[in-house]
């Protein structure tokens, strides 16, 4: 029997108190504690956060959509397999959505538009549904109910190239933020059966357009047959656990199929009726996926500005209790999530290891209370001279809000 790997995710995450599952809520559905809950809305606001920046605009749509939908995007025909079973509703036939590209499609078709407004991003983190097999289960890499990092660029064809590549560069400024790193690059192609689209002509032109994106891109990148999505071909950023197994995490998609589907157009510079190109892009896509990911790579010793305790304030004794727990207050309204350690817990070596994953502690002794002073240790073991504590929230402050990936630089 293989043994559990060092930092499988599952067993970190329930001894972090991250996450856990429940019978009653059922298998795939897992629930998030508190401090899984405040690394999920870090991650979730980064990502708004870098996509805003990048001229993406955001959206919400419902988790819900009337079978037709699905059948005029193709998903009915070609994905239904992994869809849950249709509800009755009013008369008519709703499903939960495996997917948000048709929902974006709609939200397109619903507004005219010129070609000045391409290309036109919009993103959404937002809830999707799988009708995953109990036994592919596990943690929180296979899952039911799903949050997407998804969006989707509606642009001519000219454009195509610059935005996938704009897309890559997206997704490798988030892993180097996020500590991670992938593990290669994957042309997804279709292969044989009838689980794709069938146009070969579109299917040669979307593959060039991502073929000519990876060349100019310089990444080293194989080609594989049988893993496209069923309407268009696609580059897959995989990454690796500790035992090497694999698993896609961000992907770039070109789809020609599905603005025809949905009749979507723009109005070119001849005054005539044009059919825009839809890329697909998720910069970490599942959400899940990505803080499983996360956890593993990290050993749950997150950067400090994903960490869900950034700062561990620790009193020696009951005297110094109320200058921590004001330290732990003035923490909060920086934004600093911060923990009070109480002596009650333990003695502070006792302490001290229960919050080793912490970024920092903040020992405050007799000497520190009276002159508002901190004596900082990190995590990774080292111990600058006590600070004034104005000062030492703000040296992490700018830690967290700049997303740097050292605990600590001399001032």
């Amino acid at each position: 029997m293989n043994a559990t790997p060092v930092h499988d995710h599952r067993r970190l995450g329930r001894e972090l108190d991250l996450f856990d599952t429940d019978p009653l809520m059922g298998a795939g559905l897992p629930y998030w504690l508190p401090d899984g809950a405040a690394v999920r809305h870090a991650l979730e606001e980064y990502i708004r956060e870098t996509e805003h920046r990048a001229g993406y605009r955001h959206v919400y749509s419902p988790v819900l959509g009337k079978r037709e939908l699905y059948e005029i995007s193709g998903h009915w025909d070609h994905y239904r397999d992994d869809m849950f079973p249709p509800m009755d509703l009013g008369g008519e036939q709703v499903v939960l959505r495996p997917s948000l590209c048709p929902h974006h499609a709609l939200i397109y078709r619903s507004r005219s538009h010129s070609y000045r407004e391409l290309p036109l991003r919009i993103a959404e983190l937002g809830g999707m549904y799988r009708s995953e097999r109990s036994g592919v289960l596990g943690g929180l890499t296979r899952v039911r109910a799903i949050q997407l990092n998804d969006a989707h660029i509606f642009c001519t064809l000219d454009q195509v190239a610059d935005e996938a590549r704009a897309a890559l560069d997206l997704i490798r400024r988030a892993y180097a933020d996020l500590g991670i790193r992938a593990a290669r690059y994957r042309l997804s192609l279709p292969g044989e059966g009838g689980k794709y689209i069938a146009d070969p002509a579109m299917w040669r032109r979307a593959a060039a357009l991502l073929t000519e994106v990876l060349d100019a891109s310089g990444v080293p990148y194989e080609a594989a047959e049988g893993e496209a999505a069923f309407y268009g071909p696609k580059i897959d950023v995989q990454i690796a656990d500790r035992a090497g197994r694999e698993a896609t995490l961000s992907t770039v998609q070109v789809d020609l199929h599905q603005p025809r589907r949905f009749d979507l157009s723009y109005v070119g510079p001849d005054g005539t009726r044009h059919r825009p190109v839809m890329v697909h892009r998720a910069v970490i896509g599942s959400v899940e996926r990505a803080v499983a990911h996360l956890i593993e790579e990290h050993g749950g010793a997150f950067p400090a500005w994903l960490a869900p305790v950034q700062l561990a304030v620790l009193p020696l004794s009951e005297d110094e209790l109320p200058h921590a727990a004001d330290l732990v207050r003035r923490c909060l309204e920086r934004g600093l999530r911060a923990a009070l350690a109480e002596p009650a817990q333990g003695t502070l070596g006792a302490r001290i290891r229960a919050a080793r994953h912490v970024p920092y502690q903040a020992v405050i002794g007799p000497r520190e209370a009276p002159a508002d002073l901190v004596a900082l240790r990190l995590r990774d073991g080292r111990r600058p001279a006590p600070l004034p504590a104005t000062e030492a929230l703000a040296r992490i402050g700018a830690v967290v809000a700049e997303r740097r990936g050292e605990l600590w630089a001399d001032a």
